[in-house]
């Protein structure tokens, strides 16, 4: 079995509609792929009527990728960066997928609802703070490049790559300009990692840390805190990634095997967003039939179902 459990549509920032997503999972023959949109379920409904006419047996799992934000004391390595509080700890961002929860659960989605609200004001103050660095970026534009997905620093770096300000999307993800801490990064709503959890929970879905030790994106949490996360009940930790290189992976599966977390791997794809193909990275089947076992708030989709 191929399977993939991180993938984005035009729901959020990815390039695909849902559909197409689901399409092009068939056709890079994928037994299962989640979508993981970034707080959002907008694309769900879309992304099952397409399974209806595929043939192939690809099973959809739905879930999403929540904004979370952990404070990091000093000791840790936090200090010095972004969002740092008075007593010098820093605020780090890190993403929890989410799979297989009740998505109409209030509690949840209330959250989901308050990082969305958050995004667009967000997005104009890093528009803001690029055109004060010189560059010729407009809001037009990027609410443009969004269309109805939820906006996000992506967006903000493919106007870059039109201007031709950088050659790719990654390479505005950097201090210069967006990574956290940037010069054009801007804070927004976050959950707190371990609330993240508990209503994962409630709403009967499974927890795992996306790209936990993806150093070029920003700073990263210590594995101090991914071992409280797991005693507050994470599910896993995606190991096979893009951003994690061999030793990172090694130090992942280590690291996991100690604190008894499921691993996965997945390919983050966002359609011409990204280099990263669909299932370029995939999970055990074993892992993942682990995952399913323990979700009670929804179950995966098979193609062909109504």
């Amino acid at each position: 079995m191929r399977i993939d459990l991180h993938t984005h549509s035009t729901a959020s920032d990815g390039t695909d509609t849902p559909a197409e997503l689901v399409l092009g999972a068939a056709a890079a023959g994928l037994d299962v792929v989640a979508l993981t949109d970034h707080d959002t379920v907008g694309g769900y409904e879309e992304a099952k009527r397409a399974l209806r006419g595929v043939s192939s047996g690809l099973t959809l799992v739905t879930g999403a990728e929540l904004s979370c934000r952990l404070m990091v004391p000093p000791s840790d390595g936090g200090s010095g960066t972004s969002g740092t509080s008075e007593d010098g700890a820093a605020g780090v961002s890190l993403h929890m997928l989410a799979y297989l929860f009740d998505p109409v659960e209030p509690e949840l989605a209330r959250e989901r609802e308050l990082v969305r609200d958050d995004r667009v004001p967000r997005a104009r103050a890093m528009v803001d703070k690029l055109r004060e660095l010189g560059v010729p970026i407009t809001w037009e534009q990027v609410a443009r490049i969004a269309g109805d997905g939820a906006v996000g620093r992506p967006h903000v770096a493919t106007a870059l790559v039109e201007l031709g300000v950088v050659e790719s999307v990654s390479d505005a993800f950097t201090p210069q300009w967006l990574a956290n801490g940037g010069r054009a990064y801007v804070e927004k709503h976050e959950l707190d990692p371990f609330e993240a959890i508990r209503l994962v929970k409630a709403a009967g879905g499974v927890t795992v840390f996306a790209h936990p030790l993806a150093l070029k994106r920003g700073l990263c949490v210590p594995e101090s805190a991914i071992a409280e996360l797991a005693a507050a009940g994470l599910d896993g930790i995606e190991v096979d990634h893009m951003d994690h290189d061999e030793p990172t992976r090694a130090r992942l599966r280590g690291l996991a095997a100690e604190l008894g977390l499921l691993t996965t791997g997945s390919s983050d794809y966002h359609g011409s967003r990204k280099t990263c193909r669909l299932g370029e990275y995939t999970t055990d089947p074993e892992i993942y039939g682990e995952i399913v076992r323990r979700a009670t708030g929804a179950s995966p989709v098979p193609g062909g179902a109504g």
